[in-house]
């Protein structure tokens, strides 16, 4: 354990968690603690934190409450999106991608601060220390990082109720009826998650009371609901004619797709650090996105573009997921997809429904769509259907062979 540190900055919420962790600082460490909250947009007040810090003895000038949410739609959403990225052919990153904008923040007050730490409140067994601490060294390389999960002993909830009632650490904790303990859950502007508790068993299905932003697709309205949104270089600028900053137009497409009950997901997925997890997920404005994005892609991109495109879609996915958004390969990759977005412009409606988005309407400027060439009808001379023959023989030809020598050898 290192005890030469003088300054850290802690991500703090004023939960559980990183209420005790900002009094073990203070007590293991014996070093000055700047707090950190970030608002993007979890659906809870975070003024509450600046009281709280205050009374376990934080300086004014040491406490940061931030309004991130525009950024983290424009700079981290939008571009994740433009690569229509899925993890698992499921997950759409809503936890991982809040990881790098937060990382991004601790340096930057460690920086304006001059701390020479940073600490968070994930766990050994999660996947956000390797996000938090990937991004926070791809930014500044020498920074100490305080894991208290990897070091202290108050692995439960039970310990760290006890540890805060010892030392006066004001918590709101809630137990769930029948004493169980509550989900574990993350919440942010594209979805939230629900974890842990009775969901630790894959085979238990969550009661309905669970959710917190969509309403069951049984629930839902009996009257489908027809959407239009505009995009400008594969971001969405208008709903329904009405211009929106990002952060407008995902609290517009989450209020949307939760009406209509869209964007529920229970999944087990792969953990970064090797063990399979199941979680729960709302993202009801990002399941819009996709399916429009890629509506909008279908008409504007060329066919190979949007092949390789769909090609590098997974491995993008996995540089999210795993906390490399600041690599230099998914910069790269990120410019290559940024390229391709500039003729992604145009109108895609889509029908909200019981659970479901259908796309119903795609126009472009740029499309490349030509009814002329595509028609059954007569295409008066448009295309040479002729021409098919050839290009089929061309490529049976490797066909034919291996079937004639397998032939020879029986």
């Amino acid at each position: 354990m290192n005890t030469k540190i003088k300054k850290v900055v802690l991500a703090y919420s004023g939960g559980l968690d990183t209420s005790v962790i900002l009094k073990w600082l203070q007590d293991v460490y014996h070093c000055e603690v700047v707090t950190f909250t970030a608002d993007i947009g979890q659906g809870e007040e975070v003024a509450p934190a600046r009281a709280k810090a205050l009374k376990m003895g934080i300086k004014r000038e040491n406490i940061f409450i931030d309004d991130l949410r525009e950024e983290f739609v424009r700079d981290f959403v939008f571009p994740m999106f433009r690569a229509n990225a899925v993890y698992e052919g499921e997950y759409l990153l809503g936890t991982s991608i809040a990881r790098p904008l937060i990382a991004k923040r601790l340096i930057d007050i460690a920086r304006k601060t001059n701390a020479d730490a940073i600490s968070h409140g994930a766990t050994g067994k999660g996947n956000d220390q390797v996000r938090f601490e990937l991004g926070a060294y791809a930014l500044m390389p020498d920074v100490k990082v305080i894991a208290p999960w990897r070091e202290w002993d108050l692995l439960s909830r039970e310990k760290l109720l006890a540890y805060a009632d010892k030392h006066g650490i004001p918590v709101d904790y809630k137990k769930r009826k029948g004493g169980g303990a509550p989900y574990s859950m993350d919440a942010n502007l594209l979805h939230i998650s629900y974890e842990g508790g009775v969901l630790e068993d894959p085979a238990f299905e969550p009661e309905d009371s669970m959710w917190r932003i969509t309403v069951s697709p049984e629930k839902a309205p009996n009257k489908p609901e027809v959407v239009s949104l505009t995009y400008r270089r594969g971001d969405i600028v208008a709903i329904n004619g009405k211009k929106l900053s990002p952060a407008k137009v995902l609290e517009k497409l989450n209020q949307l797709g939760g009406k209509h009950g869209v964007g529920r997901l229970d999944l087990v997925e792969n953990r970064y650090v090797g063990m399979k997890s199941r979680g729960c997920y709302e993202t009801p404005g990002g399941t819009i996105m996709l399916k429009a994005h890629r509506a909008m892609e279908s008409i504007t991109l060329d066919r190979e573009v949007l092949a390789l495109k769909d090609d590098l879609m997974p491995r993008y996915a996995r540089m999210v997921y795993n906390g490399y958004w600041f690599s230099p390969e998914r910069l790269l990759l990120q410019s290559l997809i940024d390229q391709s977005q500039a003729a992604v412009n145009g109108t895609v409606k889509v029908k909200l429904y019981k659970g479901t988005v259908m796309t119903v309407s795609r126009i472009s400027p740029n499309s490349l769509f030509d009814p002329a060439i595509s028609t059954f009808e007569d295409d008066r001379g448009a295309y040479d259907q002729k021409d098919a023959a050839g290009f089929i023989r061309l490529n049976a030809l490797r066909l034919r062979i291996a079937a004639k020598l397998n032939k020879q050898r029986k």
